[in-house]
């Protein structure tokens, strides 16, 4: 480190020598200048450190903690921590967590939006913040939040239980927000279908007051229309039920819809983190075709994972496939 000793500092030792009436010569003062400026550096740098140590100290006690569910003990040493290091982003996330496990949601939203100002690319945090934000029923920014910290662990470590455990509350999201909808779909349908009845059972009266001898057909006529009014409802109804999830949307292994595809250079498409599983704990070949594959030939198919995304988009139940 290169020291370079302001004016103040320089400054301050020559006053300093003409009150000791010290001759030095300018060489020596910028010397002596230099080493005080090192000095208080030195002793700068080592409050930091062992502010950091002592912080480090507490995250491991507050861990420790954690562990043997003293969530309230690992809470006041994780504020420790922040309170010594309020620049770390694990401090609020470690925090952040042992608000959830007491469910006191504000504070795991507050935490993890310190978290996210320092690290945008918490997962934690981001996965926390999502789970926050649907406890306040705001669904949009809620989901918004999961699939970011979904896209991030991806990025980080496709295998790890975290991405596991984030799609599935990702999923039980969109899942709660499709049922949602289709309940206030269904019943406007219904709404929408009564009223119509009413309207054709109104003008069927109306018709069978001015058309005396011709009752028969104008009955037929209504019965017509009342069959063609519940097909046309029976159709709007058909598009939010359940049915069989398309194969080629579905891993070849797992047999669940898609939510990481990879295509192998053989043109088979698996789950990555399957896939990676296979590779790992049963051989390195593909488990179909028999090739020789290894970990770098696996490339994003991506064409899939949209056709996936549009799925799930216009059929939400699907989220509950798993």
């Amino acid at each position: 480190m290169v020291f370079s000793p302001n004016v103040t500092e320089f400054s301050f030792l020559c006053n300093l020598q003409k009150q000791l009436s010290v001759s030095l010569s300018l060489h020596q003062l910028f010397i002596r200048t230099v080493l005080y400026c090192v000095g208080r550096e030195s002793s700068r740098e080592k409050k930091m450190s062992t502010a950091n140590k002592q912080a480090e100290q507490l995250r491991q006690d507050g861990n420790f903690y954690f562990k043997k569910d003293r969530f309230g003990a690992a809470i006041d040493a994780y504020t420790e921590a922040i309170t010594l290091c309020p620049n770390v982003p694990v401090y609020w996330t470690n925090r952040a967590l042992c608000h959830r496990k007491r469910n006191d949601w504000p504070k795991v939203e507050e935490d993890c939006r310190r978290a996210i100002e320092l690290d945008n690319n918490s997962v934690k945090a981001h996965y926390m913040l999502g789970l926050a934000l649907l406890e306040r029923l705001e669904y949009v920014e809620g989901v918004k939040e999961l699939q970011k910290a979904l896209d991030l662990g991806r990025g980080a470590n496709p295998k790890s239980y975290m991405v596991d455990e984030i799609w599935q509350e990702l999923a039980k999201a969109k899942y709660m927000e499709w049922e949602n909808a289709y309940l206030t779909r269904t019943w406007e349908l219904q709404s929408l279908k009564e009223a119509c009845e009413t309207a054709l059972e109104e003008k069927h009266v109306l018709e069978n007051s001015e058309l005396e001898g011709f009752v028969d057909e104008s009955a037929t006529s209504h019965l017509e229309q009342l069959e063609a009014l519940k097909r046309l409802f029976r159709e709007a109804a058909e598009a939010d039920m359940p049915t069989e999830v398309p194969d080629y949307l579905c891993c070849k292994i797992t047999l669940d819809i898609f939510r990481d595809p990879v295509i192998t250079p053989s043109g088979v498409t698996y789950e990555r983190s399957v896939i990676l599983d296979h590779l790992q704990k049963v051989g390195t070949f593909d488990p179909i075709t028999r090739e020789q594959l290894d970990q770098s030939q696996l490339i994003p198919n991506l064409a899939i994972k949209e056709a996936v995304e549009a799925f799930l988009d216009k059929h939400g139940w699907a989220y509950r496939a798993d």
